[in-house]
């Protein structure tokens, strides 16, 4: 009698299926290896422009690297006093959200089996300047609306296909920290 086993799932959509359910059960087996910390290493530049690196990051039991450093500047347009030679912060933001996003829909299509065709996330995000003006105490500093608009197809029904993005959504870290908040401790190092 053959044993009762599935074929392994072949790569799709660029996803790596197979060693993402070998991640999948790694951790489930051993809840330890779940835990990450990931870092991030910024320098003023000048104005409103800076750098920041993300190279080290530690998880599965260990330091681990990236293959390189990644860099990313981050600047304020010239309407907002800056010089224009990056993206805003509050953008990066929302970059931010759309690659957690757009890489969970890749993920779970993979692992369900689903072969995409195209994937497009649009974001805005609304935000009264009056907040981190210092005008006014009645206005958040941050976002006050987030909009995200996905349109996605696929080789599945439209009920599927939906079904992607809202486990994506379900599952997404950078989501539930702008949904849900995470506690933000800020340390200061005075050089003199």
């Amino acid at each position: 009698m053959q044993p009762n086993t599935k074929p392994a799932r072949a790569p799709l959509n660029g996803v790596d299926t197979p060693n993402l359910i070998a991640t999948i059960n790694a951790v489930a087996g051993q809840p330890e290896l779940a835990k990450f910390q990931f870092r991030a290493h910024s320098e003023w530049i000048e104005g409103t422009h800076s750098k920041t690196v993300m190279h080290g990051f530690h998880g599965a039991g260990q330091e681990l690297k990236h293959a390189k450093p990644f860099y990313a500047d981050s600047d304020h347009p010239a309407v907002l006093c800056g010089a224009d030679k990056a993206p805003a912060p509050v953008e990066w933001l929302l970059h931010g959200l759309a690659g957690c996003l757009m890489s969970g829909v890749a993920n779970i299509a993979a692992a369900r089996g689903i072969k995409l065709t195209s994937v497009r996330c649009s974001i805005d995000g609304d935000i009264d300047l009056r907040g981190i003006l210092g005008i006014s105490d009645e206005v958040r500093n941050g976002y006050e609306r987030i909009q995200v608009s996905f349109e996605i197809e696929g080789d599945a029904p439209a009920e599927k296909l939906n079904q992607l993005v809202e486990q994506s959504r379900a599952r997404s870290a950078v989501f539930d920290v702008l949904t849900r908040g995470v506690p933000v401790k800020v340390e200061i190092k005075t050089i003199q």
